[in-house]
């Protein structure tokens, strides 16, 4: 479990992480999610022990991965722009990092390689953005870390690849137990492969949970109505967001589908129904309702 407590991060008069606590349970798939500086990479390279924290902590199974050999053969981090030794090949970097990490497979990175269309022996430098993210996705995958660390990770990879990272993701997380991290600013891209969710702003976390735990409770309602009544006639359903369009209305509801449909039904509606809420929307009803203008949050 990776356990964060007050954490903070300054770069000169800059406060990149301030006073965050979370924590991220063993053998979940957590999305990180928040616009450019809002210290998402910042929180990755402190918990990949590349930067020591100004305050707090930051706890991989107990203990603090900065100068901490143990913790760090146990992670694997890939950065938005991946570090590889220079003009160094995809094998010679698998040859430097079966000596850096006790678990790494040689089996599956053969595997790894012969299902990520890339050279072995082409220099990585020499590779497009999204051949050099496959080439690190490769060797973290054979490292089998127990925890995987990734930033903006779909930057640069095709449809396909992007599809094919996450079957090979949700296999390492059901077969070994890997807990992975990803961050992000695209909240679809993480939508249907999150478990867990977490939102930064400014150095803070302002919005971290499971994500069917979010979803429960509140709907989405589409509705024809003529003619269209005044919104006092939707009372007392607990409505979060409303869009009226002529005659049809769209709802974001707190509470239970059969109280709300029961309601909806009563004013006579030409036409309605229960649609299931993208990641987006939900998250946008939850912070407008705590204050917060999330459009805005992840521009």
């Amino acid at each position: 479990m990776i356990e964060v407590k007050n954490l903070t991060k300054h770069f000169e008069d800059k406060t990149a992480l301030d006073k965050i606590s979370f924590h991220i349970p063993s053998g979940s798939l957590f999305g990180l999610v928040g616009s450019n500086g809002a210290g998402k990479s910042t929180f990755l390279r402190t918990l990949a022990g590349i930067y020591s924290p100004d305050g707090g902590q930051i706890l991989v199974d107990g203990a603090e991965p900065f100068e901490n050999s143990t913790v760090k053969s146990r992670l694997f981090f890939i950065s938005d722009f991946p570090y590889f030794i220079p003009q160094a090949t995809l094998a010679e970097m698998a040859d430097f990092y079966s000596r850096v990490y006790p678990n790494w497979n040689r089996k599956r990175y053969e595997e790894l390689c012969s299902v990520f269309p890339i050279g072995v022996k082409e220099k990585i430098s020499n590779m497009s953005k999204g051949m050099q993210r496959q080439a690190a996705l490769i060797c973290a995958f054979a490292a089998q870390p127990d925890y995987l660390l990734m930033d903006e990770i779909f930057d640069g990879l095709d449809p396909v690849m992007r599809q094919l990272l996450k079957r090979v993701v949700s296999s390492d997380v059901s077969e070994r137990g890997m807990t992975v991290l990803i961050a992000s600013h695209n909240l679809r891209e993480l939508e249907d492969f999150c478990d867990h969710i977490g939102l930064l702003h400014r150095g803070g976390v302002i919005f971290e949970r499971e994500l069917d735990e979010l979803k429960l409770g509140i709907n989405k309602v589409q509705a024809v109505l003529k003619p269209m009544p005044e919104l006092s006639a939707f009372a007392p359903l607990d409505i979060v967001k409303t869009e009226i369009r002529g005659s049809l209305i769209n709802l974001v509801v707190r509470g239970g589908k059969e109280e709300i449909m029961a309601k909806i039904n009563s004013l006579n509606p030409v036409f309605a129904e229960i649609l299931p809420l993208t990641l987006e929307e939900v998250f946008i009803s939850e912070m407008e309702a705590a204050g917060y203008d999330l459009e805005n949050i992840l521009k």
